[in-house]
Parts: C-alpha cells; structure tokens; sequence
C-alpha cells in the first residue's frame, strides 16, 4: 500500500538530523496505517503509541535544544506546542491502556498524530530552519542537538 505521509521537499528544515527524525516519525505512522488497511492496525497500535512516545520526547528535547542555540525568537511557542502534542499522545496511550486497542482509537491515532506532525512541520519546524538559515555561518553552524 502506498504511504499516507510523503516525505517531501515542502518538510525539509536544512538540518539533517531533524529532517532524519521527522522521517522516523512519519515513517511510524504510516506503518500503522499500513497496518490497518492490512487489518493488523489494533495489534500494531501499542507499539506505534510506546514509540512516539519516546521517540518524540527524543525529538522535540533535540529540536528545542537546537533553537535555544541559536536563539529562536518562536522557542515559547515551540515548546508549547511540542509539550500539547505530547500530552495527546499520553492520553492515547491512556485510552489504550484503558480500553484495548479499540478501532476508535486506532482511529483517533491516524487522525489526530500524522496530521498534527506534518502540520507542525510545515508550519513550525520549517520555520526554525529558515531562522538558522539566516543567521550569519559562523553564528549558523549547526553542531548535533
């Protein structure tokens, strides 16, 4: 089946490392839409939720120390952004651990994880790319969150 979530010029941030990890996580979610046009998306949801969850804590800390780097003005924003979608993917995991791997909940995870990250790229990360992008190179050097 092809990949709900495309990875695209329109994503890229210029730093390589978040580029990587933001493919790791549409890569996840595509795996459990995958799954569930394969009729496995109840059995695959426990593993996609336990690995955004630590996935993304990873992720967003590597993002937000490479804004504090470089001074990103949106940094706030950012982190509260970072911390909302956190916080969802905590109470899917609840619901999970609550209720089962419910077709509504598999649902919820479609609808509401990958739609949010490729929104947040577009719209967020993109943005502290372009930020670190026009600092001058010295001041730009980008060095491994």
């Amino acid at each position: 089946m092809a990949s709900t979530y495309v990875w695209s010029k329109e994503l890229e941030t210029g730093n390589a490392l978040i580029d990587s990890q933001h493919k790791q996580l549409l890569q996840a979610i595509n795996d459990l839409v995958d799954a569930c046009a394969a009729g496995k998306g109840r059995a695959s949801l426990a593993k996609t939720l336990d690995f955004l969850e630590s996935y993304t804590a990873k992720h967003f800390g590597d993002e937000e120390k490479l804004q504090m780097q470089h001074k990103y003005p949106g940094y706030a924003n950012h982190k509260r952004l970072h911390d909302g979608f956190k916080s969802t993917v905590a109470e899917l995991s609840r619901q999970l651990k609550a209720d089962g791997p419910t077709i509504l909940l598999v649902g919820k995870v479609n609808a509401s994880i990958g739609g949010w990250l490729i929104k947040h790229i577009k719209a967020e990360d993109t943005k502290v790319g372009a930020h670190i992008a026009s600092l001058p190179k010295q001041q730009a050097a980008v060095t491994r969150p």
